[in-house]
């Protein structure tokens, strides 16, 4: 199974412990949801994946906050946050991921260079025990756009997998 790729195992463990996902995508423009959907049955766990590529579909689609964007910028760890708590919660599901980054080959800078992507992951644990939870991690990939995508989209369910199996 470990040989299978990233997109079945996700629909394995999902499906297995019967809990649903939801994909809010910026630099990755629907990849996420593209390969998810690409296993026959992801119906059973896959709600959504929306494309919030500008500011103003964070804010409508995610309930992303005018003071994060305007504060951190698009492509940061708190806009990545509330992209994934929002997507998770808007979808009612079990886990929400959200993609934003810089894929280039231009649009980088020398605070956030091309490649530059944060990915989060948020959980929605049982009401009143306190334990949702959302982690985000930044990386930086190189290659063409087309390249840093599929990187960041299959990065994106690695880190799925390894907190549903945390769980």
């Amino acid at each position: 199974m470990t040989d299978d790729p990233i997109e079945q195992r996700v629909g394995a463990a999902l499906r297995e412990r019967g809990e649903t996902l939801a994909v809010a995508e910026s630099c990755t423009g629907g990849l996420v949801g593209s390969l998810v959907t690409d296993v026959s049955g992801s119906s059973a766990y896959f709600d959504r994946s929306l494309v919030t590529y500008s500011y103003d579909a964070k804010q409508e689609l995610l309930a992303v906050s005018r003071e994060a964007l305007d504060a951190h910028g698009a492509v940061s760890e708190p806009v990545a946050t509330e992209m994934a708590r929002g997507v998770r919660d808007t979808a009612g599901t079990d886990w929400g991921v959200a993609t934003t980054g810089v894929a280039g080959p231009t649009g980088g800078s020398p605070e956030t260079p091309v490649g530059t992507v944060h990915i989060a992951v948020a959980h929605a644990a049982p009401w009143e025990t306190g334990r949702s939870d959302c982690t985000v991690r930044h990386y930086e990939f190189d290659g063409s756009r087309t390249e840093v995508k599929a990187k960041i989209a299959r990065q994106a369910l690695v880190n799925l997998l390894e907190r549903v199996r945390s769980q």
